[in-house]
């Protein structure tokens, strides 16, 4: 199985069960308060990336998630999970910006997939030199590798919110299928067929890539 890039990201970290770090927030522990911050806000920017344009937006979206985390822990009921209810929040935050920013400019026309929030910069091919060989020092697989992750991210781009937010939360944060129905507030067969049209937006651009960059028989 693939690990996720939160799989990956919580595996360093054990948190304490949900009411300990409940009473820790509410009692103003700042170490507990940095732990969370540590293992779950490169998720969240990911998640924010999903509605609004540039990475120093999704930054800021994080930022106001966390200050009303703090503001409202004190009411918290408990109803669903810690985690689950603080990207609720985060999710909430972010349609709102990015309702005000689609008023101004299309989300996918500012896209720039080496600059997605949580992501290492990508790579990109260089034109071949005189002798035919790659400019670019990283070995071919890399480079591959690394178009194939900015082709992902323009698939996203390209996706409708609802859709984008629901694959993003599934196969990039690991979310399971009920945590993004409580999260996004849908329904199971909403979250099912929001998620099977968004893989499959992305495959199909996957595959007309690699179909792009087959070498010639």
């Amino acid at each position: 199985m693939i690990a996720t890039n939160a799989d990956r990201e919580e595996a360093t970290v054990k948190l304490p069960p949900d009411d300990d770090v409940i009473a820790a927030l509410r009692a103003g522990d700042e170490a507990t308060f940095a732990t969370l911050l540590d293992t779950w806000s490169q998720g969240m920017l990911r998640v924010a990336r999903a509605y609004v344009s540039t990475p120093e937006i999704a930054e800021e979206v994080v930022q106001d998630t966390w200050l009303a985390v703090l503001g409202a822990i004190g009411g918290f009921e408990g109803r669903s999970s810690l985690k689950t209810w603080i990207f609720r929040i985060l999710v909430n935050t972010a349609r709102k910006r990015g309702a005000r920013e689609s008023r101004t400019v299309p989300w996918s026309s500012v896209f720039v997939p080496e600059q997605a929030a949580g992501e290492p910069p990508v790579a990109r091919r260089e034109a071949p030199g005189r002798d035919g060989g790659p400019v670019a020092d990283a070995p071919e697989g890399e480079v591959l590798a690394s178009e194939a992750r900015e082709q992902i991210w323009l698939a996203l781009a390209g996706l409708p919110l609802r859709q984008r937010s629901v694959l993003v939360l599934r196969d990039l944060e690991g979310c399971t299928a009920e945590e993004v129905c409580e999260i996004l507030e849908i329904s199971p067969a909403n979250q099912r067929v929001l998620l099977h049209r968004a893989r499959m937006a992305v495959r199909r651009r996957l595959a007309g890539y690699f179909e792009a960059v087959r070498p010639s028989a």
